[in-house]
């Protein structure tokens, strides 16, 4: 497979100082330095990503890699940004997996217990064989919540698939071609569309924001140095997960603050 498919461009690279250890791309030896990323290692050899980069912290799931260890049986999937080369690693990447995305008008959808499955008739053919969580780079049980899917509990399928990323190698890997991440996405657009109440804090929110409320504040914020910028971002209270309770130190965030 070219690099120019994948998007890649190759450029020369000046070489670190490190213990330089034995690496193949597409096929062909490169020697880079211990301790990178698949996605660092590539560019260090030569490789520029102008797509199926993301942002190299294993969010968006663009990246996806296979590789398989010299003389080793087991052929991995991960994602670029996030797995650490290994010595004699042969790496090869799938900048993209086509999967089955239905049609749907989400208004007119409702949360009882067979949506999902006339949405996507597919998950019915799951083998229970265990190979999309066993694949999966962000650790994420899939076959459960296919399971869950096939039973018809919408809320479970949401709350055990929220880490998806997209990447898709679960459906690249299915026998029975099920495309789990959109079966995923569809059951948490229902859960927040038609499950979730809409809390009363929104509507204040959205007027004060039509009144004008944070208009001063977001031209001040706009003005700031992006060191400034980090600094706020950095030092801000952050909302836990799950805690229904919760309500901010400083209600007037970031007003207070400049």
């Amino acid at each position: 497979m070219s690099a120019s498919l994948l998007g890649a461009v190759k450029r020369p690279m000046v070489q670190e100082t490190k213990r330089l250890i034995p690496i193949y791309v597409f096929g062909k030896k490169y020697a880079v330095p211990e301790g990178l990323t698949i996605q660092k290692a590539m560019e260090f050899s030569g490789y520029q990503f102008i797509r199926s980069c993301g942002c190299r912290g294993g969010i968006c799931g663009a990246c996806l890699t296979e590789y398989r260890i010299s003389g080793a049986y087991p052929l991995k999937v991960v994602l670029a940004c996030q797995a650490l080369i290994e010595p004699e690693m042969q790496i090869t990447q799938s900048p993209f997996v086509p999967m089955n995305r239905a049609r749907y008008e989400l208004e007119r959808l409702k949360n009882d217990a067979g949506v999902l499955g006339r949405v996507y008739p597919e998950i019915y053919r799951c083998l229970q064989c265990h190979t999309c969580t066993r694949v999966c780079p962000m650790e994420i049980e899939v076959m459960d919540y296919i399971a869950l899917a096939i039973r018809g509990d919408t809320e479970g399928v949401a709350a055990l698939s929220f880490q998806c990323v997209m990447c898709g190698v679960c459906v690249s890997k299915c026998p029975a071609e099920i495309s789990q991440p959109h079966v995923a996405l569809l059951a948490r657009r229902i859960y927040g569309r038609h499950v979730l109440s809409v809390p009363g804090s929104l509507y204040q929110r959205i007027n004060e924001i039509s009144r004008g409320r944070y208009d001063q504040t977001l031209e001040k914020l706009t003005r700031l140095s992006t060191e400034e910028l980090k600094k706020i971002y950095t030092e801000r209270e952050q909302e836990p997960q799950e805690n229904e309770s919760w309500s901010p130190e400083e209600p007037g965030f970031p007003e207070t603050l400049l």
